[in-house]
């Protein structure tokens, strides 16, 4: 039997008292309009505002299965990357309606905003979330298709020194923005690098997450051969709006398509 069931395996019934056990769940949630029925979600839940007031009951390290009981939700949208799945099997072995939140390309982001409202009786609003999200998105697809192509190194963490590959959700934006990922064909999809094979690749593009210890963590400015070094096409960008698959990843792949627009 799979752990995980689609929307329309629910009963009819909308949920009114959510758990939502990521970041992102909690942004699609609200971006429906079913906000105000989360009763509980983790660490780092931080959009829209209103988002802060959710009591936390768990993280990365693992969930308060005790508060869900207390909580008695009719619905619990996990997610499978982020949460543990031991957590998860015993969530669903105790009786609640589990949801697996897991969007691995941009194009489900969609799927997920409808699949959400049928679960929460808000349809009309999640279809046009999911309408409008799909429109911006072929739109930025369409804006950035005939642009030239620029070499991009994504640093995704300096200590160790570690960027994207092809299966990355990172890799989609800059797919989506004509960047030519310099470690697109890296054998795995988070690949850690050394300084001197970022030398060799040569990319016209730095892009790196606003976290302060990924900036600092490397001296760029000791590497003058890089072009994006002697260009100063170094770039930082919200963490957050690349690496949440929610519909504010669209202001993501925004900001980074308009950083490889200053290189070219």
């Amino acid at each position: 039997m799979s752990l995980f069931v689609s929307a329309s395996t629910f009963a009819v019934e909308p949920a009114k008292r959510i758990v939502a056990l990521s970041p992102h769940s909690v942004e699609m949630l609200y971006a429906i309009g079913a906000g105000d029925s989360i009763v509980a979600t983790t660490e780092y839940a931080d959009f829209p505002e209103a988002a802060l007031d959710i009591p936390r009951i768990g993280g990365y390290h693992g969930v308060q299965i005790e508060r869900i009981l207390e909580l008695n939700p009719d619905l619990v949208v996990v997610w499978a990357s982020g949460n543990k799945l031991e957590d998860i099997q015993r969530i669903k072995e105790l009786g609640f309606k589990v949801f697996d939140s897991n969007p691995k390309t941009l194009e489900a982001v969609a799927d997920e905003l409808e699949a959400l409202g049928e679960l929460t009786g808000n349809q009309a609003k999640a279809k046009q979330a999911a309408d409008d999200y799909r429109a911006k998105l072929t739109k930025l697809r369409s804006d950035n298709f005939a642009k030239p192509e620029v070499k991009v190194f994504y640093q995704l963490w300096s200590a160790p020194l570690r960027t994207v590959a092809k299966n990355s959700w990172i890799q989609q934006i800059i797919a989506v923005c004509h960047g030519n990922n310099v470690f697109v064909d890296a054998a795995s999809d988070y690949p850690q690098v050394s300084l001197e094979t970022v030398v060799l690749k040569n990319p016209d593009v730095i892009l790196q997450s606003q976290d302060e210890g990924n900036i600092i963590g490397i001296n760029w400015s000791d590497w003058p051969e890089i072009p994006a070094v002697k260009n100063q096409h170094i770039y930082q960008l919200n963490a957050d709006l690349l690496h949440r698959a929610a519909p504010r990843a669209l202001l993501g792949v925004e900001a980074l398509c308009q950083a490889l627009d200053k290189a070219r």
